[in-house]
């Protein structure tokens, strides 16, 4: 750890490109321990201010605001690493879905140091929305089998989220095609990220 900031990775991309997959197999992998907003925000009680704030966003394929999407993840992160959960000095985190925009990067920098951005790529975005449909009826996701609220929510990447990709430094930013089976993306995000783990915690 640096200070209080914890390493990260984002695990980056438009809507459907994998980055969920890809961070329930990699926490599978000692050293790694995956972040999701999209989970955590689907495991909160939804009767709660914060709950219904964020279900009524998703509802329209809009973003939660920053400081709720923040305060959310940092309670969660905490309670992981209270109840052993996150080991910080053992686990690079990977952020999946935060932070989604440039203010929830600013948000952030006093809690995480991001060393690398693994970007994965798709410019096929009929192809992203079939994954999205899939992942729907499979994990009952009502909200995705909307189709013009998954095209919204690509609009609003491209809006809100894309530009995070500018906020960090290009030179840690790299990109992983998206589109193949998830063996080979997974073979692509660890040429990535093996070597910032071995960097941080060379006894992962």
């Amino acid at each position: 750890m640096t200070g209080d900031r914890y390493p990260a990775a984002l695990i980056f991309g438009v809507p459907g490109a994998g980055k969920g997959t890809q961070g329930e197999i990699l926490t599978r992998i000692p050293g790694f321990f995956h972040c999701s907003s999209g989970v955590i925000f689907r495991s909160m009680d939804q009767d709660s201010d914060d709950g219904k704030l964020v279900r009524e966003c998703s509802s329209h394929g809009e973003l939660a605001p920053d400081d709720v999407t923040v305060r959310i993840w940092r309670t969660w992160i905490d309670a992981q690493r209270a109840i052993g959960q996150f080991l910080p000095r053992k686990h690079l985190l990977l952020l999946d879905g935060i932070p989604r925009t440039v203010q929830q990067c600013e948000m952030m920098e006093e809690h995480i140091d991001v060393k690398v951005v693994v970007h994965l790529v798709c410019n096929d975005i009929e192809a992203m929305i079939e994954r999205i449909r899939r992942r729907a009826m499979l994990e009952n996701r009502p909200d995705d089998l909307n189709d013009d609220v998954t095209r919204r929510r690509f609009d609003v990447y491209e809006e809100e989220t894309a530009p995070v990709l500018g906020y960090y430094p290009p030179e840690i930013v790299k990109e992983v095609e998206s589109t193949r089976i998830v063996a080979d993306v997974l073979k692509g995000a660890l040429t990535h990220l093996v070597p910032v783990l071995k960097a941080n915690f060379p006894r992962a």
